[in-house]
């Protein structure tokens, strides 16, 4: 999905400050009405968002949206996140990683590095870590989810339950204002357990946006994660939670952390 840069800062814009109108837009980013209403068009189409008299709107939270529309939403700073990870990994680590965008772009990042050991049961990650030659792709047998291209299945448990891996990278979906993990389906919850419960750290990486995001199943705790990597502080309630555990927040601002 190719979006420009105005577009996708569009995207980010409505899905975090709810309805925006075409003045308003047209306005910030000093362009015509006309290529607002275009890009709008194009966010729509997208299903990244839907057109409201006068302006456009977030779509319904009601369900996890496409691999591709996560992509882009809040891009810069998943990609902020992911430049910050790498540097907390050493070559020759064994790493272990979990659907998602962020974890994506994290394993993106470590291309540089070298003798890395990869786990997963993501097609994207496994197919991104094989363009370097040190490393060792290592990827779980099962039924395959089109949509994210993630395998799930009776064959995930016995894989990420075979190793013991130095860093577990994950993302979620969303997070309770209790610090509770919430997801879209109980597999990806179950991947995610395995991973943190076979890796000797565990690195959540995840944007401020999913500390507004709602999601229906439960899985874990923010304060389980060794560290949590973060683009801005989480809110005072999960700060909380998180100064009364040995969990390591780490926020990345892409000039220091």
């Amino acid at each position: 999905m190719n979006l420009s840069e105005r577009q996708a800062k569009i995207a980010d814009l409505v899905r975090e400050n709810g309805f925006l109108s075409v003045d308003a837009l047209s306005g910030r980013f000093d362009v015509s009405t006309q290529t607002i209403r275009r890009d709008l068009n194009i966010l729509c189409n997208f299903g990244l968002a839907r057109r409201r008299h006068g302006g456009i709107e977030p779509t319904s939270d009601s369900g996890n949206l496409t691999y591709g529309s996560r992509q882009i939403l809040a891009r810069s700073a998943k990609q902020t996140i992911a430049r910050e990870v790498a540097k907390h990994i050493p070559d020759g680590a064994s790493l272990a990683f979990s659907i998602g965008t962020t974890p994506q772009l994290a394993a993106e990042a470590l291309m540089h590095h070298d003798n890395l050991k990869i786990f997963t049961n993501n097609l994207n990650i496994a197919m991104l870590c094989c363009a370097n030659p040190s490393f060792e792709v290592n990827i779980a047998g099962g039924r395959l989810r089109n949509s994210d291209r993630d395998i799930l299945g009776p064959g995930l448990e016995p894989f990420l339950s075979s190793y013991m891996v130095d860093v577990g990278i994950y993302g979620v979906a969303g997070v309770s204002e209790r610090g509770t993990l919430l997801d879209f389906y109980e597999e990806e919850v179950r991947a995610r357990e395995l991973i943190r419960a076979n890796s000797r750290q565990t690195f959540l990486v995840l944007d401020h946006t999913k500390f507004k995001r709602v999601a229906h199943v439960r899985g874990g705790l923010i304060s389980e994660a060794s560290k949590v990597f973060c683009d801005a502080p989480p809110p005072q309630g999960i700060l909380d939670i998180l100064d009364g555990s040995d969990t390591e927040l780490v926020i990345c601002d892409g000039e220091g952390s």
